[in-house]
């Protein structure tokens, strides 16, 4: 009887694990995109920019998720946070381009001048296929702040 119930916690255990696997490499969804968005924003409020900007910087963290991963911009072009890739934390990235010459960030601050809320498509490196793909990009602006998280579609 004790075999049985080990075995049945080790196989439980087993499948739970491969659901967190799954989990991590699966395709985001919009829905998904704007919790993670609004719960970014209430991070911020509660735990500040520096506790916030670091724990959305890791690729680790509670803001990553499969493909899912949250970016912060301000106003000016300049990249706060960024959950997947990490060496473009401050630096000014208002010229950036995608494949087809479009300046997704000088975009994004452009329309959050007129919309709290807001979708943006471009094209942008796909962190589980590597691959460049077209992205959706959900922002919200918080004070100064762009919140942004994207799905590829």
């Amino acid at each position: 009887m004790k075999k049985l119930v080990a075995g049945i916690l080790v196989c439980c255990f087993m499948m739970s694990s491969a659901g967190v696997i799954f989990a991590e490499g699966k395709k985001g969804t919009a829905a998904e995109a704007v919790a993670m968005v609004k719960k970014a924003i209430q991070y911020i409020d509660a735990n500040g920019r520096e506790k916030a900007f670091a724990e959305f910087s890791n690729p680790k963290g509670k803001f990553t998720a499969g493909d899912l991963y949250i970016t912060v911009y301000d106003m000016n072009g300049t990249c706060l946070a960024h959950g997947f890739n990490q060496k473009m934390v401050g630096k000014n990235m208002i010229d950036l381009k995608d494949p087809d010459g479009k300046a997704f960030v000088k975009e994004r601050i452009e329309t959050a001048k007129t919309k709290d809320k807001f979708w943006l498509d471009y094209k942008y490196i796909n962190p589980m296929s590597k691959q460049i793909e077209q992205k959706s990009q959900y922002v919200e602006k918080s004070g100064e702040l762009l919140v942004n998280c994207g799905i590829y579609k």
